[in-house]
């Protein structure tokens, strides 16, 4: 039994949390003991990782006892789980990971879920981060980028490559299906007639997501009928964010948008629409969002960020980002082919994704790497 220690910042429902979760649900319990090390909190997910009989592990980072306590209530917790091996997940995962294998000799590896366009471009500290993951990218034993652009990008930038794998984000056909009795509940609920048009955009509230691209494109459809609708939702994306809901009524688009905020039920949420939009400016590696969409059946409209043009394939629509011109005349043409022809694409899109992207190899590439490098040492 191969004892793995995931270390990741936090467990909110984003993309990396979302694939730990689903990567978690598969691993073979008979090979393998995985354990959870959230630097932050339990978030969304802690419960859900919990109730699959894996332990999660808070090291509080985000308050001020924490940062000081956090070293030593690491340390504790390795000598507690003395792990075989470890993985870190994103930035700041991966740091805390080195450390952790510093301190138990055990292999570590790092895995990378960003874009790199422009490190200047980044806040001060992501860029600190940035730099620090960059002069320490020798120390892992492998790096798993889940984008082939996303690891071009950081060789570019300095990132060692040694050891470097590529492991796309897997998708689970079965969580994520078209299922008409979840369609008609999700559209009941916000109270979206089958005859409306429904796009969603499921992302946090942040600039990378660039929600401002989509609401100015939803503003150039939502004049060309009133049965378009739009579903925005995530942690953040709630009428509470005055700066969201500011830029909402500005556009016109209050009566036509629906803000869900933060929600462990996205499976209902995809369903119920009739096109996924992911519209960030940069950041994404490979959209879980977006493979999740597909899986459901439904076709996409995809910034040209990361490898979500690769994900995507010929089933839907890929526009430059931060382009909402380009973002509108893309979604126009989704709204104008028709719920036949919609279909037919969103056919296509599941049976892509579910035969280049299927968890189960996501998940069996991992497996096999923990038990190559444990092998090696």
């Amino acid at each position: 039994m191969i004892r793995v220690c995931h270390i990741i910042t936090g467990l909110y429902t984003g993309g990396a949390e979302m694939m730990l979760y689903r990567m978690l649900a598969a691993t073979d319990r008979r090979r393998f003991e995985p354990t959870v090390i959230s630097l932050i909190d339990q978030g969304a997910l802690g419960e859900r990782i919990t109730a699959l009989d894996i332990p999660v592990h808070t090291l509080e980072l985000n308050r001020s006892s924490g940062i000081l306590a956090g070293p030593v209530h690491l340390l504790s917790l390795l000598r507690s789980l003395q792990p075989d091996l470890i993985q870190g997940w994103m930035y700041h995962g991966n740091l805390a990971a080195s450390l952790a294998g510093f301190l138990t000799g055990a292999p570590t590896v790092w895995g990378i879920h960003y874009s790199l366009y422009d490190p200047a471009s980044e806040r001060p500290g992501t860029r600190a981060i940035i730099g620090l993951s960059r002069w320490l990218s020798r120390r892992p034993s492998a790096t798993v980028y889940v984008s082939r652009i996303s690891a071009e990008q950081h060789a570019a930038h300095g990132f060692h490559d040694r050891d470097r794998r590529i492991i796309p984000n897997g998708f689970d056909g079965e969580v994520h299906r078209p299922d008409t009795a979840s369609r008609n509940r999700f559209r009941a609920e916000i109270g979206v007639h089958e005859s409306e048009f429904l796009v969603g955009l499921i992302a946090r509230y942040h600039p990378m997501k660039d929600h401002a691209n989509l609401l100015r494109a939803a503003s150039t459809l939502t004049g060309l009928s009133p049965r378009i609708r739009w579903v925005l939702a995530g942690p953040g994306v709630d009428a509470s964010n005055a700066e969201l809901t500011g830029m909402i009524s500005e556009l016109g688009l209050a009566e036509h948008t629906h803000l869900l905020g933060e929600r462990g039920d996205t499976p209902g949420i995809l369903t119920g629409l009739d096109l996924l939009c992911m519209s960030s400016s940069h950041g994404e590696a490979l959209p879980m969002v977006v493979g999740e969409a597909m899986a459901t059946g439904l076709p996409c409209v995809v910034t040209d960020v990361g490898d979500a043009a690769w994900l995507v394939g010929g089933t839907g629509w890929v526009v430059p980002p931060r382009n909402s011109e380009a973002l509108a005349a893309a979604l126009t043409e989704a709204w104008a082919l028709g719920s036949t022809a919609r279909a037919e694409r969103g056919r296509a899109a599941r049976q892509r994704v579910l035969e280049r992207f299927s968890l189960a190899a996501t998940t069996t590439a991992y497996q096999n790497l923990y038990e190559s490098l444990i092998t090696h040492r």
